[in-house]
C-alpha cells in the first residue's frame, strides 16, 4: 500500500512538473497590426507539445478557427469577439483563420514541435490563398517561415 501511495505521488508530481513547463503563447486578433490589416499578431508561432495558445480578441469582430491540422489533432473555433485558449499536443503544422475575414487574408500558422505534415500544409495554404481577395501573398510569406 505504501508503495502504491509513493508511486501515485511520484506520478502526480511528474505530471504537475510537465504541466508547469508548458508555456502560454498569446496571439492577438487585430483590425490593423505590424503586418497590415486584418491580422493575427504574431501570425506565425512555434510552440512545444503541451503548450497553450491564447487567441485574444483585442479588436472586436474576429475569431480563430482551425482549418488545417495534423491528422488526429483536435481543431477549434472560438466565438466572435471571445478569447479562446487551446492546448496543442500533436506535432505538426496548424493553419487557422478568422472566419468572417478569411477572404481578407486573416490567417495564421502554428508549428507544434516538428512540422511533420509540412507538405500537406503547403498544399492547404495554397488553396486558402487562392480564395483571398485581400492581402494576397500573406499566407505564402507565413509558410516560408517554417523550417
Amino acid at each position: 500500500m505504501k508503495q502504491l501511495i509513493r508511486t501515485s505521488i511520484l506520478a502526480a508530481g511528474l505530471l504537475w512538473g510537465i504541466g508547469a513547463l508548458a508555456a502560454d503563447h498569446v496571439v492577438q486578433e487585430l483590425n490593423s497590426g505590424p503586418d497590415g490589416t486584418f491580422v493575427f499578431s504574431p501570425s506565425y508561432v512555434v510552440v512545444q507539445p503541451g503548450d497553450t495558445v491564447t487567441f485574444q480578441a483585442t479588436d472586436q469582430g474576429h475569431n480563430s478557427e482551425a482549418v488545417f491540422m495534423p491528422e488526429g489533432a483536435t481543431g477549434w473555433k472560438s466565438a466572435i469577439s471571445q478569447n479562446l485558449t487551446v492546448t496543442l499536443t500533436k506535432p505538426g503544422v496548424y493553419i487557422y483563420q478568422c472566419s468572417p475575414h478569411n477572404l481578407f487574408g486573416m490567417v495564421g500558422v502554428i508549428v507544434v514541435g516538428s512540422p511533420v505534415n509540412v507538405a500537406d500544409a503547403k498544399k492547404a495554404a495554397d488553396a486558402i490563398e487562392k480564395k483571398q481577395i485581400m492581402n494576397q501573398g500573406r499566407m505564402t510569406t507565413i509558410m516560408q517561415k517554417i523550417h
